[in-house]
């Protein structure tokens, strides 16, 4: 066999079977000669029928290389990037020192940033490699629960702000605001160029929103609700999502950490799970601070607006809203929809809905399955008041823990995102998807909305 590096070492890959000093000296320089080799080649747009052969046998053989040091040293690998444990890197941060400490087995920040600057077509799709290192780190009880509690930590950002908020009862974050009001704090998205779609500027600022209610102790209940709009088609009227802003990702503006994995392993399960303050957790960790929380839903919920309601203690909707996922169209997967929603649905309303793209009306009833109470749009502000009220009830945090012991164990959770990981990072570079965009929603641009719909 030749050695790594050495003559005939292009078609021979170490076999990972050693300690990790060993296969990480053999591997990491088996990986930069790899990733060498696919610099070298044309850009990913412009290259030949060959040349576009040659760079997929790199990558695959990149990627099997990785899945396999991953498979037998992510625990130490994790460990050493987290001083034994002791440490609470986010994602990109743990990326970044994963990119530092081991050449070539994650992209660096600074191939991340020049990737971002392309159109999703023109990408040569290095976040894949982010979605095989995080699917490892999932996939191990010790590694992924650490990770999941740190990402229930609450933001530096949230941290900062929060004394200003605890004053005076409000926080604007550009893209959303906070507001308390009588023992009930309403975080509202306000995305108004793109009517509530989220992209990673909306994700950032709904995790800082969600930290502040949680950790204000002068409020008891959550609100969630999107802000009115100024969109010819519905100026005045408040919406509550759009889902994934569909333009932003066309032109490669929304990221796999920054949006896919910090939405579902931050503020959305931090709706579910609460905050966790105890730099010390273990698997017995329980929540220091949640709170229950209503979501009131305007107009629509579209994608991942809808993939919210799950978690939601409480739904109200006006009579004439509905709700969407639009996966297939798409070409991605709905977030946590496929775990949550069969438990609330059952399987075949669940499987209409993301593999048929079945939309429902607030007064159908089948919405009654997503959606507690429907109400006309001119009294939706009473019907939202009277559910906080209710959930306001002392009882209802303990309540609420224990149904998610049993809707969502921790470790079931952990498993769905190492799946979810791997699978939506492979999604974001399919040619489907890519035709999807093409196809779908950039050609019809004129008669849809700035999100990317109608």
């Amino acid at each position: 066999m030749a050695a790594a590096g050495g003559p005939g070492s292009a078609s021979v890959d170490p076999l990972c079977a050693g300690t990790l000093a060993a296969d990480r000296e053999a591997a990491t320089s088996r990986l930069l000669e790899l990733v060498d080799r696919i610099d070298q080649l044309p850009p990913a747009a412009v290259r030949d029928a060959e040349e576009r052969r040659r760079a997929e046998e790199l990558l695959r053989r990149a990627r099997s290389l990785r899945r396999r040091f991953l498979a037998r040293h992510v625990e130490q690998v994790y460990a050493e990037l987290t001083d034994g444990l002791t440490r609470h890197p986010r994602l990109e941060r743990l990326a970044a020192l994963a990119a530092e400490r081991f050449p070539g087995l994650v992209p660096g920040p600074e191939r991340l940033a020049a990737e971002g600057a392309l159109r999703q077509s023109d990408k040569e799709g290095w976040e894949v490699d982010l979605g095989i290192f995080f699917h490892a780190v999932f996939s191990s009880r010790a590694a992924g629960s650490h990770l999941l509690r740190t990402m229930l930590r609450p933001t530096p950002a949230a941290l900062a702000a929060l004394p200003e908020y605890r004053r005076t009862g409000r926080a604007d974050l550009k893209v959303a605001t906070v507001t308390r009001q009588d023992g009930v704090a309403s975080l509202e998205l306000c995305n108004d160029a793109y009517l509530n779609a989220e992209d990673d500027a909306a994700v950032e600022a709904l995790e800082t929103g969600t930290d502040l209610v949680l950790l204000d102790e002068a409020s008891h209940v959550g609100v969630l609700r999107g802000a009115a709009m100024s969109h010819a088609a519905y100026r005045g009227q408040r919406v509550f999502s759009a889902g994934i802003n569909l333009t932003h990702l066309y032109h490669g503006r929304i990221s796999f950490l920054g949006f896919f994995l910090r939405r579902e392993a931050g503020y959305i399960n931090k709706f579910v799970k609460g905050l966790c303050l105890d730099e010390a957790a273990d698997d017995r960790w329980g929540p220091e601070a949640d709170k229950p929380w209503v979501a009131a839903v305007d107009s629509f919920a579209i994608g991942g607006g809808m993939q919210i309601l799950p978690t939601m203690d409480r739904v109200v909707a006006a009579d004439d809203a509905w709700f969407s996922l639009p996966a297939m169209e798409e070409g991605l997967i709905p977030g946590l929809a496929n775990l949550r929603l069969p438990g609330l649905t059952g399987g075949r309303l669940a499987r209409d809905l993301i593999l048929w793209g079945r939309r429902l009306r607030a007064g159908d009833p089948a919405a009654a399955l997503v959606c507690d109470e429907a109400v006309p749009a001119d009294r939706m502000d009473g019907a939202v008041r009277r559910a906080a009220e209710h959930l306001a009830n002392p009882a209802v945090p303990a309540n609420r823990r224990a149904l998610g012991l049993a809707e969502e164990p921790f470790d079931l959770f952990r498993h769905y995102m190492a799946v979810y990981a791997l699978e939506q990072s492979r999604r974001l570079y399919s040619a489907d998807l890519v035709a999807n965009l093409e196809r779908t929603w950039i050609s019809r641009a004129a008669g849809r909305t700035e999100g990317g719909r109608r």
